[in-house]
């Protein structure tokens, strides 16, 4: 037989062998192997390792996503164990709502302690209120003469 028949028969044979096990042809490109100005080489490269990252995400997608059902199918196990309205069954199952009391009793202190100012000086309050109420109303309202209660004899009846 011909050379030239039988490396066309082994090239051949390869190719069959190739495709029935899924082989590639080519070997792989590997960073070494690609030059710097060959942009397709080293776009190969790169969706190479971003489906190589995508596929091991979706591995750890789909191994989340079996936990979960498996924790939702438990849940709904233990959902079936209670009659409707058993709220001592769901007491066991689900805890007492610890955290949500606890948090009722803060938010119920910080309420009972909360005192707008001034708790116990008003006078600091009326104060501080006629030395800057009057001069932010229109001119005039303080004057006695244009103004049916003027800002000063409500100040001097609070105590300022």
């Amino acid at each position: 037989m011909p050379e030239w028949k039988t490396s066309a028969r082994r090239v051949l044979t390869a190719a069959v062998l190739a495709a029935a096990l899924a082989l590639p042809l080519a070997p792989t490109a590997y960073a070494e192997e690609c030059q710097p100005e060959d942009q397709a080489c080293l776009d190969k490269e790169a969706n190479a390792k971003e489906a190589k990252e995508i596929e091991e995400q979706q591995k750890k997608t789909q191994e989340a996503a079996g936990k979960a059902d498996k924790d939702i199918e438990n849940a709904g196990k233990k959902l079936d164990e209670c009659p409707p309205g058993s709220s001592s069954c769901m007491e066991k199952l689900a805890g007492k709502g610890g955290r949500e009391e606890d948090g009722f009793k803060d938010m119920s202190k910080t309420i009972s302690t909360y005192r707008p100012e001034p708790a116990d000086n008003a006078s600091q309050a009326v104060e501080s209120t006629c030395a800057a109420f009057p001069a932010s109303l229109p001119q005039g309202s303080s004057d006695p003469g244009q103004s049916p209660f003027p800002a000063t004899q409500l100040c001097s009846l609070l105590g300022s």
